[in-house]
């Protein structure tokens, strides 16, 4: 296994569940996108980019339990600035899963 990392660097990341409130189409994004908005608890409401419109409506996703990375800094992504990192995986087409809790936490959990 190569790029083992220390616990200390795994917690340096701060990864938590949230719940899409909303979710609008971003056409100024250079590949297909949207707009999201995340509610993390106690950090409030977090803004996003997805690259996410293969596989989810956006009737799907509101509502849905993401896990976010939520210590990056914010990314200028044309006109939107997103706040979050929501995470997923590529499944065999490129495509991104969203990765989710299996069940439904409390918004702004952090995984342990």
């Amino acid at each position: 296994m190569e790029n083992i990392i220390t616990w200390d660097q795994f917690t340096a990341v701060d990864l938590r569940a949230g719940t899409i409130l909303q979710a609008e189409p971003f056409p100024e994004a250079r590949k297909p996108a949207y707009k999201l908005w995340v509610d993390l608890g106690e950090l409030g409401i977090k803004k996003s980019s997805a690259q996410i419109t293969q596989r989810y409506t956006l009737e799907e996703l509101i509502g849905k339990q993401v896990i976010c990375v939520t210590n990056f800094g914010p990314k200028q992504i044309g006109p939107w600035r997103s706040e979050v990192l929501v995470t997923g995986f590529e499944d065999e087409e490129g495509n991104i899963v969203l990765a989710q809790p299996q069940a439904q936490v409390p918004n702004g959990k952090r995984l342990i």
